[in-house]
């Protein structure tokens, strides 16, 4: 179960009780609906979210296919944090897959935190490096590990997704096309 202070925590772990409460203030709880989306490609990111409850699907559409970057999961951070810290416009559009709750905070607040929080910079420097090593992790699979390597190691941490995501997201999420992610699939069930 989802719990906003914990996950907070987990994403700021270096942050003071009372700077905690502060960046917890700046957050307010939205509903979106199931195919609505949190984010359009070429549009500014406005908005840095904790998800709750549901499912949201970044990705690209491009002139022969549809790529999958990354299905966001409960208790995740959400973002495109190029377009939000850097006023980029997004590649990615953000959907949501299933009915969703998020904490979110407005760039506007976020802003605010280094007024309200003279450490704002320490703590913000390690969430993007916690930001920066999971990048890094996921390039070093997609890079290092074979194709069934990579549907292993996400269904051991990810196996839920499964039952809930059309597995044609997956597949592009892990750089195969659906008839291996497929054939991948039907070796490891037997």
């Amino acid at each position: 179960m989802f719990d906003f202070t914990d996950s907070l925590k987990a994403h700021f772990p270096y942050v003071e009780k009372e700077e905690l409460e502060i960046i917890q203030s700046l957050f307010s709880f939205e509903k979106y609906a199931k195919n609505s989306f949190y984010l359009k490609e070429k549009r500014r990111c406005e908005k840095l979210s904790f998800i709750q409850t549901g499912l949201i699907r970044i990705f690209k559409q491009t002139d022969n296919k549809e790529i999958t970057q990354w299905i966001c999961t409960e208790g995740h951070l959400v973002s495109e944090i190029g377009s939000f810290l850097f006023d980029y416009d997004s590649r990615w559009s953000f959907q949501f897959l299933t009915d969703s709750e998020l904490f979110t905070i407005q760039k506007t607040d976020y802003n605010r935190l280094i007024e309200k929080i003279p450490r704002w910079h320490f703590i913000e420097k390690q969430l993007l490096a916690q930001c920066f090593l999971t990048m890094e992790n996921r390039i070093f699979k997609q890079l290092a590990l074979s194709a069934e390597e990579r549907y292993q190691d996400f269904f051991q941490d990810n196996s839920e997704l499964f039952n809930q995501v059309p597995l044609q997201y997956l597949a592009s999420m892990l750089g195969m096309t659906p008839e291996t992610f497929s054939r991948i699939r039907k070796k490891s069930l037997h």
